[in-house]
């Protein structure tokens, strides 16, 4: 199909990319910069627009802005390109579609394509999408548009009511940081220690194929989930001594622990 990219950065870029090595045809970049939609342009052999030119006939405009930006920008957009979309989606994981309402009120399809995936840069996203999955909220006919665009670029698409978007994405958050957050921990203190950070590679990767393979909580180990507070609490001296700025941060590692540990023992009781 044929698509414009509103606000080419990483994402955006990404999508692309992908879609363009799918067989897609990127027919426009816009962008606020119009020497940056040049540069992106150049790429896909798109015409370059600035916000508020008129959008060429595509079946597809993709807004890949900010998340405080949609409704703006979908605003600014849709009156330029309301005789020429056939639809529009945004790639939010949070915004609901209703910030693309200036395109439904133009008799545009309407719609969100969130790929749960980092994508750090364009090239390197754009090869991490194969594989990943794709959170689609639309209604028919746009949702098979959706999924048939998914499935072409490598994603698995599953559907997401709009209600459930923050619990969602606050899910993906939690997902994509919390276990950044317990490495860096885990880094500071091994590396205190004189122990390469390298050295809990193996772990941390079968820890995490145990948890996909058989459940989160089924994967829990070490002296929280056996119950020997003793250790536990001379971890957290440790911590203390050795990072103080880290040891709230370690404490609250500790609770979050105990409160999923409890639940799962309290669930085998049952």
């Amino acid at each position: 199909m044929r698509i414009a990219l509103v606000g080419p950065g990483r994402a955006g870029q990404s999508i692309a990319i992908a879609a363009n090595g799918a067989g897609h045809e990127v027919a426009a970049v816009v962008a606020r910069d119009i020497e940056q939609a040049n540069v992106v342009a150049r790429r896909f052999d798109a015409v370059p627009l600035s916000i508020g030119e008129p959008v060429p006939p595509v079946e597809l405009v993709v807004i890949a802005v900010t998340d405080d930006a949609i409704e703006e920008v979908a605003g600014e957009i849709a009156p330029v390109a309301r005789n020429a979309a056939a639809s529009a989606i945004h790639l939010s994981g949070a915004t609901p579609v209703s910030a693309l309402s200036s395109f439904g009120d133009h008799g545009v399809a309407i719609g969100s394509f969130h790929p749960l995936q980092t994508m750090p840069t364009p090239e390197l996203g754009a090869r991490r999408l194969a594989g990943a999955w794709v959170a689609v909220t639309a209604d028919e006919p746009l949702r098979s548009t959706l999924y048939d665009l998914a499935g072409t670029i490598g994603l698995h698409a599953f559907d997401l009511r709009d209600d459930d978007r923050t619990a969602y994405h606050a899910a993906a958050a939690a997902a994509a940081n919390f276990p950044i957050a317990a490495l860096a921990i885990a880094e500071r203190l091994f590396e205190a220690k004189s122990v390469p950070f390298d050295a809990a590679r193996p772990l941390v990767e079968a820890i995490v194929a145990n948890a996909f393979e058989s459940g989160p909580e089924t994967s829990l180990t070490g002296p929280i989930v056996r119950g020997d507070t003793t250790t536990v609490a001379a971890q957290i001296e440790a911590v203390r001594e050795t990072a103080p700025d880290l040891a709230e941060a370690f404490e609250s590692m500790v609770a979050a622990t105990m409160v999923v540990a409890d639940s799962f023992i309290r669930e085998g009781e049952e």
